[in-house]
């Protein structure tokens, strides 16, 4: 198999596809290279399902190997193990652009697989995985016609770059992951820091330029190297089997798409179904899937139908209505801080929990280690659906919404040094028709404001979706659920009142072009508004005062060289202040000290005990101290633990002393005052000064 490859100018890099050198037993595999990160993509088609099916199995796993930075990785087996948070991401973020465009009627097995080979920890490989799938299923023999490329675009020092670097990335307003094809876009991922609109449209814009190139550059690799596609053979079912089931259907069909609440609607479609198999069993036998998928069709006809025809939605909603919103707060008495958000059907419980810095999350991966002081986690349990499923750990659906409602409250986060919590969001979805993730968003920035976070300003979120039908669309805001499944797009814009904070846009067609998207992001700029509007009546401003269950972090500086006193031996001084005040104590290496209690006395107790262990004699100050050592010219007295200083035998009394011990003995407490520090450190001191201040106090 010859090797063939083609570049692509990027900057002072080039961007470079490989193929036939590595994998060449896979349906089709190439490596993509930017820099020295390179990427290994491979497609593999399995079987047809044996029975035919309605399920497109399509499987896209993105790993990065420790190998590819230099490193072993970490725990007993030393090998990697279950897919990290950011693993899951980049398989997400490769499927999603993928998967609308193979065949309605194709359900072989297909099997992405992207390995992360070589990383320079400058250049991201996650959306060189998307160039690489895109590039093997455009290679091998798979049904895979139109190939897709990708290009994170950020905004650095205000000019738009294609592949930033790592490096750029501290500098940027704007990140974000764009996929599509030669003609439309198809997938959108990523954040800003409130930008408006038409920066969002701009970037998009640009983003597409690089989508072109990358697909050219696809299809010309494609022509040198790919493998013939193979056919896909649909059956069309007889027409007078759609007939009949259409007549049986339609209107039940029609009244459902007419009802409002999510479970009457279903019902009303699973007694349909249930009772068109019933009557159609003996003169259609083995066909109660088909029957399925026929259904299905007429709901999406009809659906669309409605929509486009008569300006109504599912539940009479025009197209751009939010439906109602309800927010409580406090809901839960010993948390830090709590929301109910709830929007229709979509009901989130945000729960917001404030920690130490023992409580940050370590990260590991390509890029080294790191630590999260801000971290939203969601979670979907079955009853939120009413169905009972499997319970375990998060999925990958579960990572990605909570890594969306994340990324659209970071930028309202303070900065540590204005309120150095560990914070963590947890987001309980207990209800779901439709855009769970959004009313994460803004049950999450509820929930801040409740514990007293003072974030910038509040963040909301909503679900955009599309209809379209040739020349006609419409565009919806707030999606139900069913809007969601039987439309084209979905679409999720989160902000402030200032700008775009969290983007991501899903679509099942092909893809849809700028002017679309312009309208959706005006759409759902005013519905972010309103939004706003809504959860500032229920919570203007974050609270003023913490949770009582909250701990209270008291700052501290030491010295550095004064790190290993407050420690101790194996941690024992440490340990004996953590016991006695019952607070907890991180050290920094620059010697910033982290004292958190819930009991403020308690974290006031033990920085009194840090700073005796670490006070260093001042010139001038009177200190009560315990005579250690007596010699033939002075006493020493300890008057810090760890730190004392001479009385010179001149110095003990106001008169002429002949005898030290005449004075003070070993084990006396006196008092003495500092009079001097030399160059050495070593401390003089002096009785006859206070006794002297003393005196003249008394006069």
């Amino acid at each position: 198999m010859p090797i063939e490859k083609v570049e692509l100018q990027i900057d002072h890099r080039t961007l470079i596809i490989t193929t036939g050198h590595m994998a060449r037993q896979a349906g089709g595999a190439v490596t993509v290279q930017l820099g020295d990160t390179i990427v290994l993509a491979t497609a593999c088609e399995g079987n047809p399902p044996s029975e035919g099916g309605d399920f497109f199995p399509l499987t896209v796993d993105y790993r990065e190997k420790a190998y590819a930075a230099g490193k072993i990785p970490g725990g007993f087996f030393k090998r990697e193990g279950r897919p990290t948070e950011r693993e899951v991401l980049g398989s997400r973020a490769i499927d999603r652009p993928i998967r609308p465009l193979f065949p309605d009627d194709y359900f072989n097995e297909v099997q992405v697989l992207v390995q992360v080979l070589s990383s320079d920890q400058d250049n991201d490989p996650d959306v060189l995985g998307i160039i690489g799938a895109s590039a093997a299923l455009s290679l091998s023999e798979i049904p895979f016609h139109i190939p897709v490329g990708a290009v994170r675009v950020a905004r650095i020092d205000g000019k738009l770059t294609a592949f930033p670097l790592y490096s750029q990335l501290d500098r940027n307003d704007l990140n974000i992951i764009v996929a599509g094809t030669a003609e439309n876009i198809n997938m959108v991922e990523g954040g800003a820091r409130e930008v408006g609109e038409e920066d969002m449209i701009e970037a998009l814009s640009f983003a597409h330029q690089w989508i072109r190139r990358i697909s050219e550059i696809i299809d010309k690799l494609k022509s040198a190297a790919g493998k013939p596609k193979k056919e896909v053979v649909s059956e069309p079912l007889p027409d007078d089997f759609q007939k009949e089931i259409a007549d049986m259907a339609a209107e039940t069909i029609k009244a459902a798409n007419h009802t409002t609440d999510k479970h009457a609607r279903q019902d009303m479609l699973d007694k349909l179904a249930e009772n068109i198999k019933a009557a159609l069993a003996e003169k259609y036998p083995g066909m109660e899937s088909k029957i399925d998928k026929v259904l299905e069709t007429l709901e999406r006809i009809d659906m669309r139908r409605m929509i486009l025809e008569e300006g109504r939605r599912i539940d009479g909603r025009p197209w751009d209505e939010i439906r109602p919103i309800e927010i409580q707060l406090g809901v839960l008495p010993r948390t830090h801080g709590s929301a109910i958000f709830q929007r229709g059907q979509t009901q989130a419980l945000v729960v917001t929990t404030l920690g130490t810095k023992m409580d940050e999350q370590k990260i590991d991966d390509l890029l080294g280690e790191s630590f999260k002081s801000y971290m939203l986690h969601y979670n979907f349990p079955p009853f939120a659906t009413g169905e009972v499923k499997r319970t375990g750990s998060p999925g990958r659906r579960e990572v990605g919404h909570g890594a969306l409602a994340e990324r659209a409250i970071e930028p309202v986060i303070p900065s540590e040094s204005i309120f150095p919590y560990t914070i963590r969001i947890v987001s309980d979805i207990l209800e779901s028709n439709g855009s769970s993730s959004m009313a994460t968003v803004c049950g999450g920035s509820l929930s801040l404001m409740d514990a007293g976070v003072p974030i910038k300003s509040p963040v909301a979120g909503i679900a955009m979706g599309l209809i379209m039908e040739k020349d006609k669309y419409a565009v919806l805001t707030d999606i139900l659920g069913a809007e969601d499944h039987l439309g084209d797009m979905d679409f999720k814009v989160a902000g402030t009142e200032s700008g775009i904070t969290a983007f991501q846009m899903d679509v099942k067609i092909s893809g849809i072009n700028i002017d679309i998207m312009r309208q959706a992001l005006e759409q759902a700029k005013r519905a972010r508004l309103f939004l706003l509007e809504k959860m500032t009546q229920a919570i203007a401003k974050p609270r003023t005062q913490l949770s009582p269950y909250a701990p209270r972090i008291i700052f501290l500086k030491i010295k550095v060289d004064k790190i290993g006193e407050v420690i101790g031996p194996g941690g024992k001084t440490i340990r004996g202040i953590t016991e006695k005040t019952g607070a907890k104590i991180d050290i920094e290496e620059d010697g910033t000290v982290l004292i958190a209690s819930v009991d403020q006395k308690a974290g006031e107790a033990a920085k009194a005990m840090i700073e005796a262990l670490v006070e260093e004699a001042e010139i001038g100050k009177v200190y009560t101290g315990t005579v250690k050592r007596t010699t033939n010219y002075g006493a020493f007295v300890e008057i810090i633990p760890g730190t004392d200083g001479m009385v010179h035998i001149s110095e003990l009394e106001n008169y002429r002393v002949n005898r030290v011990e005449d004075v003070v003995k070993v084990g006396d407490t006196i008092k003495v005052k500092v009079i001097d520090i030399d160059a050495e450190g070593k401390i003089r001191l002096s009785r006859k000064a206070v006794l002297n201040e003393h005196k003249k106090g008394g006069n």
